[in-house]
């Protein structure tokens, strides 16, 4: 299990409901992304020397169990769809209770933007090769490239 995040749910993330609010479970989902970044060598600095950074095309949330205050959750982050050259992808995301049980599925799917000049990018070769060595889901499929976006 590849855990990129791992944290105590806080009041502020609390519903009407007495659970986590819908929107605290794509918070931790980014986070856990942008450890698993940290950890392949692409550090915010390191993108932001470049001018590149992550953005989001869609993200999907499937609830399956509750989640409550005081919780310890884990989240996990595995590449399940890229591009050769890692210019698209998509991650999936499992978050995990403190009692081990698989509470929610996120799956994200983005690029990389040139943060100068608002428009997709590709990121350097040297970067792309550390973001390629990222986990793979079991059933990673591998993205054609195309031409023309």
């Amino acid at each position: 299990m590849n855990v990129y995040y791992e944290g105590q749910v806080l009041w502020a993330q609390i519903d009407a409901n007495q659970h986590l609010r819908h929107t605290a479970y794509a918070d931790f989902a980014a986070q856990a992304r942008l450890e698993m970044l940290d950890s392949l060598g692409l550090k915010p600095s390191v993108l932001y020397g470049y001018n590149i950074g992550p953005v989001m095309f869609r993200e999907e949330l499937i609830y399956l169990r509750e989640i409550t205050l005081n919780e310890h959750i884990k989240v996990t982050c595995e590449i399940s769809k890229a591009r050769p050259d890692g210019s698209r992808w998509s991650i999936h995301h499992d978050l995990y209770r403190g009692d081990g049980v698989k509470a929610a599925i996120i799956k994200a799917d983005g690029a990389w933007i040139d943060m100068e000049k608002r428009k997709l990018t590709l990121l350097p070769p040297e970067l792309s090769e550390c973001f390629m060595k990222a986990p793979r889901s079991h059933d990673y499929m591998e993205e054609p490239i195309k031409n023309k976006e």
